[in-house]
C-alpha cells in the first residue's frame, strides 16, 4: 500500500500547525520577503531513505512555489555525503519547513534503515520480519509504510483489520470460566469467513492447547529457543507462526533459524533512532 495523499496531508498539517502556530518569529523578522535560495539535502549517516513524499509535501503545503527535486527514491540505500533532494524556491518558505520536513524524513528514514537491518540478517531464512503496533501516535500509516521501505513487513495496523487473542484477553476468559475452544468457535460465528484467527501463547501446552481449538496463527511471547522451535515443529502445517518479545539484531536470526515463519519486533518504531540528514543553503 502506498501512502494516501488524504492521510499525508492530514499530518503534514497536524506538524505544521504545531510548529508554526502564528508564523516564523526569525525567518518573518529577518529575512527579506523576496530573497529565494536552494537548500542540498544530505545524508549524513549511511542508511535507508523513507519519507521522500512527506518531505516534498510539507513544502508544497507550505508554498507551492517552493520546488523539491528528488535525487533518489524511498527505499534506496545512501551514504554520508549523498545528496538526497534539492529544495529550491522562496527563502522564507523554505526556512518555515525546514525542520518539519527534516523531522519526517529523518524519523521514517531511520525506521527503514533498522528494518534494511534486521532483514538482512535473516538474509537466506525463510521468514519475513514484521512490525507491530508500538507506533508514535498518530503516525502510525507513515511508519508502517517506512518499514516496507526498509524491506520489512506490516503486522495488522489496527484493531478493526485483524484479530490477536493476548494474555490479558485469555485471562479474562479463564476468569469467566470459557474455554478456548468455545471462544474460537463463537469468534467464527461472529467473524467474517476470511479473518484469522491468532492466539497469543507463552508455553507449548498453551499452542497446544490454541491448535487444537483451531487458531490460525500462533504468536509465541518471548519464548525461550529450545521451546520455540518446538512450538514451531509442533505447528507446522496446523497454523503461521510468528515469534515476539525481546529479539534484537544480535538473537533475531538463531530466531529465524527455529523455522518460525514471522518474527515480530516493536523496536523497528518504538525506538529507533533518526538517520542524520541536513538542508543547507548552498552560498
Amino acid at each position: 500500500m502506498e501512502l494516501p495523499a488524504f492521510a499525508v496531508d492530514r499530518v503534514v498539517e497536524a506538524a505544521l500547525a504545531e510548529d508554526l502556530p502564528w508564523g516564523d518569529l526569525t525567518t518573518d523578522n529577518l529575512i527579506p520577503a523576496g530573497l529565494t535560495a536552494a537548500g542540498e539535502v544530505r545524508a549524513k549517516a549511511e542508511g535507508v531513505i523513507a519519507g521522500l513524499p512527506v518531505f516534498e509535501r510539507v513544502f508544497h503545503r507550505l508554498d507551492p512555489r517552493v520546488r523539491v527535486e528528488l535525487r533518489c527514491h524511498d527505499g534506496a540505500a545512501v551514504k554520508p555525503g549523498d545528496i538526497v533532494a534539492v529544495v529550491t524556491g522562496p527563502a522564507r518558505s523554505i526556512l518555515r519547513g525546514e525542520r518539519v520536513a527534516l523531522n519526517f524524513l529523518q524519523r521514517l528514514s531511520g525506521i527503514a534503515t533498522l528494518t534494511s537491518n534486521y532483514v538482512a540478517a535473516v538474509s537466506g531464512l525463510p521468514c519475513r520480519v514484521i512490525d507491530t503496533r508500538k507506533t508514535t501516535p498518530g503516525l502510525r500509516l507513515l511508519e508502517k509504510y517506512a518499514v516496507r521501505m526498509g524491506g520489512g513487513a506490516n503486522h495488522r495496523f489496527g484493531l478493526s483489520d485483524g484479530i490477536l487473542i493476548k494474555d490479558n484477553h485469555l485471562a479474562l476468559l479463564r476468569r469467566e470460566g470459557i474455554s478456548l475452544v468455545a471462544a474460537l468457535a463463537e469468534l467464527r460465528r461472529r467473524i467474517p469467513h476470511g479473518v484469522r484467527i491468532q492466539v497469543e501463547v507463552e508455553s507449548l501446552a498453551e499452542a497446544e492447547e490454541a491448535l487444537a481449538a483451531g487458531a490460525d496463527a500462533l504468536l509465541f511471547d518471548n519464548m525461550p529457543l529450545d521451546l520455540l522451535r518446538q512450538g514451531v515443529a509442533l505447528a507446522r502445517g496446523r497454523a503461521i507462526t510468528e515469534a515476539s518479545g525481546g529479539i534484537t539484531l544480535e538473537n533475531v536470526r538463531a530466531v529465524a533459524e527455529t523455522g518460525v515463519d514471522l518474527i515480530s519486533v516493536g523496536a523497528l518504531t518504538h525506538s529507533v533512532r533518526a538517520l542524520d540528514i541536513s538542508l543547507d543553503f548552498r552560498v
